[in-house]
């Protein structure tokens, strides 16, 4: 009796489930991670790719933004020694680099915080925001050490590819020529 069932059960399912999987959708494709290549007007590429997984949000944002063209023709106006290349304000296209205001422009909104287990290392990008946690908008470092400090408290969300050694003669005052995104 048992086999009987069992048998009966395994003819129901070879039967039927075909039928009950052309009501599902189809899963969707894994979609690979998009990556930016930044070209600098003096010169010089990096490439970025970026943690979907981890920042999903900041990811969302970074590429809207670069596909907007909003950080084309904007200049790095924040560079630290052995800690962070900094740049995504928008005021940094026209205003003086020396303007009190550079540095506190945005997009006009902000992303909530995805802090993660990503440690900043040197190469890492991450959003910079003010004291409230939920304040990140535009304005992204590239981490040119390491800083523990950071870590649980600023969103990491992608790192750079290859290009290291441009980002480490950036000065501030360049200007980013444009930024690419590509899906690898």
């Amino acid at each position: 009796m048992i086999r009987f069932a069992v048998a009966l059960v395994a003819l129901i399912a070879l039967v039927a489930g075909p039928a009950l999987a052309q009501d599902k959708a189809p899963a969707p494709a894994t979609a690979k991670a998009p990556v930016a290549i930044v070209t600098l007007e003096k010169g010089g590429e990096i490439v970025l790719e970026f943690w979907p997984k981890d920042a999903p949000k900041h990811v969302e944002n970074f590429v809207k933004l670069a596909n907007e063209k909003f950080y084309d023709g904007q200049r790095v106006h924040r560079v630290e020694p052995n800690f962070v290349v900094q740049f995504g304000d928008p005021q940094s296209k026209t205003l003086p680099m020396n303007d009190p205001k550079m540095g506190s422009g945005g997009p006009g909104y902000t992303v909530k915080a995805e802090f993660n287990a990503r440690p900043f290392e040197r190469g890492v990008l991450g959003m910079a925001r003010t004291n409230d946690p939920d304040s990140a908008g535009s304005q992204i470092y590239i981490m040119l050490g390491p800083a523990p400090f950071l870590n649980g408290k600023y969103t990491a969300f992608g790192k750079v590819a290859t290009g290291m050694g441009v980002v480490d003669q950036i000065k501030v005052g360049d200007r980013i020529k444009s930024i690419r995104i590509v899906t690898k």
